[in-house]
Formats: C-alpha cells, structure tokens, sequence
C-alpha cells in the first residue's frame, strides 16, 4: 500500500514519519490510524512512528475522540514487540493531547513520548535527526 502524501516510510531505519498539515482533526487521525494497522498487518518486522506537528494550523480534537484512539491503539497492538512512538509538538493543545495519548497507552507495547525538539526525538529514537528533519 502506498503511504498517504504527509507520510514517509524509511525502511531502514523501520521509522514511519506523519507530517500532518493544517488542521488535526479525526480525519486526518483516521486516515493514519487505518494506514498503520494497515503496515502492521503486513509486516513481519516492527517499526518505530514519528509525528511531526510543527505543521499544523489548528488541532480539532476532544478528549472522547483521544480516549477512544489511544485505547484502540493499545488493543489492536497488543502482544507485539515494543515500539517507539515519538511526538514532536509545541501547540498547548497538541501537546495536551498528545500527553493524554500517552498517558492511555502506558504499560502497553505503544511507547509513547513528546518532544519540542527534533535532536530529542533523534537521541530518543537513536537515528540521525535528517530521518526526521522538516521538508
């Protein structure tokens, strides 16, 4: 399956990269969300995620929405190898939500961190930071 335009798959080093652009909103969460379980279906390998909000003009997100994302996240991946899911974000209400993520996804496989700065999430997810440097 070929990614959406705002995601990049590096195969070495297993990192997928989202790029959201203007507003987050459910669809724009949706549609990462089925192309993920969509990759871990079909991969026999596990792959750490990066998500980039440093685009985004506007976050149209609730706390139900959140809830059911994260939670849904935890179940579908359950019982498969850790992965790292790093988030890069400066927006209060980004970063809020993004915090509640990982705050529902704890003690699960989904390791889940923010960051607001892109060498971080380098270090953090040991690759050189031009995987992730903005387009």
């Amino acid at each position: 399956m070929d990614p959406p335009p705002d995601v990049e798959f590096h195969k070495s080093p297993r990192l997928l990269v989202w790029r959201p652009h203007g507003p987050l909103n459910e669809s724009a969460v949706n549609g990462i969300i089925k192309f993920m379980g969509d990759e871990e279906a079909t991969s026999n390998k596990p792959f750490h995620r990066f998500t980039d909000t440093s685009e985004i003009d506007a976050v149209d997100l609730n706390f139900r929405y959140i809830f059911h994302v994260s939670l849904f996240r935890r179940l579908s991946y359950s019982g498969r190898p850790p992965v790292k899911s790093a988030i890069l974000a400066t927006d209060a209400t980004a970063v809020h939500y993004a915090r509640m993520h990982a705050l529902l996804t704890e003690g699960s496989s989904l390791k889940v961190k923010i960051f607001g700065a892109r060498e971080d999430v380098a270090k953090w997810l040991k690759i050189p930071v031009e995987f992730i440097a903005g387009q």
